[in-house]
């Protein structure tokens, strides 16, 4: 969601703004953009990649981030990733971070293109980034990039894969990240 501004912002214009606003935005570099909310299968993918990723780091020197942190591009773009790792030590009152690991994202219908498109080539200009992986809500599977020397590789993730992420000492069954989630898709019902 876009949200029309008069003129556009410096990143440390957006930042302070940010901190008075009682929602979380993204930064494109000029302008604020709204985030929206998430649907239950959204919500129960991002508490699976918590369990999942975040058990097996736990108390190692990386760690795995919920979408609560802004991760700062090498654009100077400010992006709410859906999950990420970092292997840094930060302060415990940091809100930024600048060098995650492995990120993840779990797009929308509304924000496919920007995770497929924009975000991925700002997770790829990031020399911390070894792994961008987008999970779908619909059913099991994604897309998963990789860094492999000056290249950036996209793989297709299916039910029966095991996500490798050897920058952070793990591996994962893509079906333990959507263990209870329903991929009937929307309630119709409700409609």
């Amino acid at each position: 969601m876009s949200v029309a501004f008069d003129s556009p912002m410096t990143l440390a214009e957006f930042l302070t703004w940010e901190e008075r606003q009682p929602l979380r935005w993204e930064f494109d570099g000029q302008h604020p953009i709204a985030m929206a909310g998430g649907t239950r299968a959204h919500a129960q993918i991002q508490r699976n990649l918590a369990i999942s990723i975040g058990g097996r780091r736990r108390g190692g020197p990386c760690q795995f981030i919920g979408s609560d942190l802004k991760v700062q591009t090498a654009s100077d773009k400010i992006r709410y990733p859906d999950g990420f790792v970092v292997c840094t030590p930060a302060a415990g009152g940091s809100t930024i971070v600048h060098d995650p690991v492995v990120i993840f994202e779990v797009p929308s219908e509304g924000t496919s293109t920007r995770d497929f498109g924009e975000k991925n080539e700002e997770y790829a200009a990031l020399p911390s980034v070894q792994r961008y992986v987008i999970l779908f809500q619909s059913r099991i599977g994604g897309t998963m990039f990789e860094r492999a020397g000056d290249d950036w590789i996209g793989h297709l993730l299916t039910g029966d894969k095991t996500i490798e992420m050897p920058e952070i000492g793990i591996a994962v069954p893509l079906a333990e990240l959507y263990v209870d989630v329903d991929l009937s898709g929307p309630d119709e019902s409700s409609a």
